[in-house]
């Protein structure tokens, strides 16, 4: 049984900090293309940052530069460091995972944790 389990929000003053962590369980993470979305109350789902089965990542716009997505395989975890924080970075923060598809790539992303909520003040 597939099962993502979000923690490390809160809340932080703008510049600050933040780590998030996806624990998995029911599969071996390093083996799927992992991700992490945002959504903010009245806006649409954003993925923020993505990590691939060669282990290639990418990045939304809005956070190049300040956000890095990383995988402890051995606890695996994924993780989300967010510096620099800006109150626009507000939101419900998903861990998400697409199972493999042949050799480099993946499905949709079919499983979702239930969310780990950052709050970022002015």
């Amino acid at each position: 049984q597939v099962r993502l389990v979000e923690s490390g929000g809160g809340s932080v003053q703008a510049g600050g900090s933040l780590t998030l962590s996806c624990a998995a369980s029911g599969f071996t993470q390093n083996n799927y293309c992992m991700a992490w979305f945002r959504q903010a109350p009245g806006k649409e789902r954003e993925r923020v940052a993505a990590i691939g089965r060669v282990r290639s990542t990418n990045y939304a716009d809005s956070v190049k530069g300040r956000f890095t997505i990383s995988q402890d395989n051995a606890k695996n975890t994924l993780y989300l460091q967010m510096n620099s924080l800006k109150p626009e970075d507000t939101a419900m923060y998903y861990c998400a995972a697409a199972p493999p598809v042949g050799v480099t790539l993946c499905s949709s992303y079919n499983y979702w944790g239930q969310g780990t909520q950052v709050t970022v003040s002015s």
